[in-house]
């Protein structure tokens, strides 16, 4: 399946996103959120573009990129006006279609690396788990959790966000653990 430009315009405010974090700066957890929902709208889009009901899909996925976007380029010019402009230069850019990153083939199980910036884990339940039990740990340690089924999540963030939420989420396996005795 090829590029959608929603998906350059998510690795822009991706990279942003993490970029931000590294010069210190508060993020909201509802703009984690919103970003994780947009990537996993797309991706749920992407399945059959021409289904007319994953075609609904595309005004949520400009509503939540909208959102995010207009919150960390307010962010960004806290910074500066040079750096909000490096940023909104490179959103302008995949909003005319140029491809500034190579978006691995979701096809493929193996996931070939996180977004710029990120780093990621995966994590494989041996039952299947609901994502409301985890979305609390996502915002609180401002990871992005993006579910590719009901068993497996994959963990995109800074490196000690990951950890943090990964202890979290360490009380879920011993539950399954207990369930199967």
């Amino acid at each position: 399946m090829n590029d959608i430009p929603a998906e350059q315009t998510w690795m822009v405010l991706a990279e942003l996103l993490t970029n931000l974090r590294k010069k210190d700066i508060q993020i909201n957890p509802k703009i984690t959120k919103d970003l994780r929902l947009a990537k996993t709208t797309i991706n749920f889009y992407k399945v059959n573009p021409a289904d007319p009901e994953r075609l609904k899909e595309v005004k949520r996925i400009n509503d939540f990129l909208n959102s995010v976007q207009e919150k960390l380029l307010d962010l960004a010019e806290g910074v500066g006006t040079d750096y909000r402009d490096q940023w909104l230069e490179k959103l302008i850019k995949v909003s005319r279609g140029e491809t500034l990153y190579t978006i691995p083939d979701k096809q493929s199980k193996f996931i070939v690396g996180a977004p710029a910036g990120f780093s990621m884990v995966r994590v494989n339940f041996k039952t299947p788990i609901h994502e409301e039990r985890i979305q609390e740990i996502a915002e609180y340690n401002n990871v992005i959790i993006e579910f590719q089924t009901d068993n497996l999540v994959i963990i995109y963030g800074d490196k000690e966000n990951i950890q943090h939420s990964l202890k979290e989420i360490a009380s879920f396996f011993s539950e399954q653990v207990e369930d199967i005795s």
